[in-house]
């Protein structure tokens, strides 16, 4: 037997036991329904990225204890669950997750625990599938970077809103009353973000990053945008790859391109080489959060603060207010 096999045998065990121990009594007593929380308890949930707790923080308020898997700067990608992460799942209420294969090394780990029990929740669920992009690299399978188009995130916070209700009807006032509240957050952060980038002169409305996240950004709010890696990093971007961005950037005479906080700087530097053997030079216009909120407190610490933050970033990089160098 493969050590692989070995480990998902393992993982696929931890999950049974303690699925089995949170949702069922004691040895011979038999399966109990799960009850309904007492007004004023905390209910836990465990999130896989930050940035599908923060929406989960958002619509449950107080009464919703949310542990996020992964903190900021952390590759879903390429994340793997721990035993303890496989316990805090399992000693949830609902375990919310982003979908799309975008937690693609968890893949086997949600499914046990699904399948002995837990409420698992693919948050993308609730976008019409007719709004995602194809993704050309997966055959059969969808752009998973959702979250940079505020009008598809509006649709899985309305997810959410609707799981928790049904979990924990006694709090469903609340949950829809914070819902509605983000709502309008979210509705004015797009037509914000959407005014921003109408800022850029067309001509420069091209946005280069080491990792393709930002195609529903592009295609929401009027970019060009390229990635040097594929939608997933765990994909390897190759010498062609990045000869022909250095080309593109060149003839368009861009003028910055950008880090992704998930992905080394090294990808970002090898195109700026090649562009300066061109003949041009282009500046790296600063770092961009991509698949991971910044750390907490931070101006990045939030859905709401990380768009602004990356925006405010594009914009001025490309219209040519700053060009700091390197982040």
């Amino acid at each position: 037997m493969s050590r692989l096999a070995v480990m998902l045998g393992a993982v696929a065990m931890m999950a049974a036991i303690f699925v089995a121990a949170h949702r069922f009594g004691t040895a011979g007593a038999g399966p109990r329904q799960q009850r309904e929380a007492a007004p004023g308890e905390s209910i836990r949930v465990v999130a896989t990225t930050g940035i599908v707790a923060d929406a989960v923080r958002a619509v449950g308020g107080e009464r919703r204890r949310v542990d996020s898997l992964m903190g900021a700067g952390v590759d879903p990608h390429l994340y793997k669950a721990s035993e303890g992460d496989v316990t805090r799942m399992a000693e949830a209420r609902v375990i919310f997750y982003s979908g799309l294969h975008l937690e693609g090394k968890m893949a086997e780990v949600l499914l046990e625990l699904a399948t002995h029990g837990a409420t698992t929740v693919a948050v993308t669920d609730g976008i019409p599938r007719a709004k995602l992009r194809r993704a050309a690299e997966f055959q059969g399978s969808y752009d998973p970077h959702v979250w940079f188009d505020v009008e598809l995130w509006i649709d899985v916070v309305g997810k959410i809103r609707d799981v928790l209700t049904a979990v924990d009807p006694r709090e469903a006032d609340g949950y829809r009353r914070r819902a509605a509240r983000h709502l309008e957050e979210l509705r004015a952060l797009h037509a914000e973000v959407a005014a921003r980038i109408a800022s850029v002169p067309r001509a420069q409305r091209l946005l280069v990053t080491a990792h393709d996240a930002f195609g529903y950004y592009g295609r929401a709010y009027g970019l060009d945008v390229h990635g040097v890696q594929g939608l997933s990093t765990t994909a390897e971007a190759g010498a062609a790859d990045v000869q022909r961005l250095a080309g593109l950037i060149a003839r368009r005479r861009i003028p910055a391109i950008f880090v992704d906080s998930s992905v080394p700087i090294r990808i970002i530097e090898a195109v700026q080489a090649a562009v300066r053997a061109r003949g041009f030079e282009v500046r790296v216009g600063g770092e961009l959060y991509s698949d991971a909120l910044g750390d907490p407190g931070g101006a990045a610490g939030t859905y709401l603060g990380m768009l602004r933050q990356n925006t405010d970033t594009i914009v001025r990089a490309l219209r040519g207010d700053t060009m700091p160098g390197r982040p």
